[in-house]
């Protein structure tokens, strides 16, 4: 049989993928900082040469796997919510929902994400080189939010005189960093279950934010 270039296109996407499945799931299991590349090779099923013909580096490889873990939640998110038809103040839910979600189903991709943070600082990293995927996904995430203000807007189910911007930080980043902190152990639990806390400040922002 003759060379087939889609056929080798295909097994090295494949391959890929393969690579950053495997480094996401041993970062996020060990942190990043404890893991080096031959780990992951050995773990892929492949050579090193195969894993550098992919990626020049740990670093570069570290970057493609957070673009990846973030882009796979958000379309997952995006499919589920165009789904539905909703008043504002429902969208805004779940938004919110979607946070309650990443830590119920994916703290994975919260373990990693913390720690990609910290091997970022630690190595001194340029942002134009780290953020780029990142700063895509927070775009499409802001493009969808600002659907969600003005129906909520047009509904009159949220304060909108808040501000589109306010909102929609101050939402992600308190919901972001309490998941993060119970996924990776930072929060003492005790006999409190993480969840009912997350959904406490999930109803704090809807009554900050949702009109009664």
């Amino acid at each position: 049989m003759g060379f087939d270039p889609k056929k080798d296109e295909q097994q090295k996407a494949e391959t890929r993928q393969r690579i950053i499945e495997t480094g996401f799931r041993i970062f996020s299991e060990k942190t990043i900082d404890a893991v080096n590349l031959t780990e992951v090779a050995e773990a892929a099923g492949v050579g090193m040469a195969t894993v550098y013909r992919h990626f020049s580096g740990k670093t570069p490889l570290v970057i493609a796997i957070g673009a990846w873990s973030w882009d796979s939640f958000q379309q997952d998110y995006l499919q589920r919510q165009s789904a539905k038809r909703m008043t504002g103040a429902e969208d805004y839910e779940f938004f919110l929902d979607a946070f309650i979600d990443l830590y119920v189903n994916h703290r994975d991709i919260l373990r990693f994400n913390q720690f990609f943070n910290i091997y970022v600082m630690r190595e001194g990293i340029p942002e134009k080189d780290v953020f780029a995927p990142y700063k895509k996904t927070l775009l499409t995430m802001t493009k969808r939010f600002h659907q969600t203000y003005e129906l909520g807007k047009k509904d009159g189910t949220l304060k909108t005189e808040a501000g589109e911007k306010r909102i929609f930080l101050r939402s992600l980043h308190l919901m972001l960093a309490v998941i993060t902190r119970y996924s990776v152990g930072l929060v003492y639990e005790g006999d409190e279950d993480p969840k009912e806390e997350i959904i406490f400040l999930k109803d704090m922002l809807l009554r900050e934010y949702v009109r009664e």
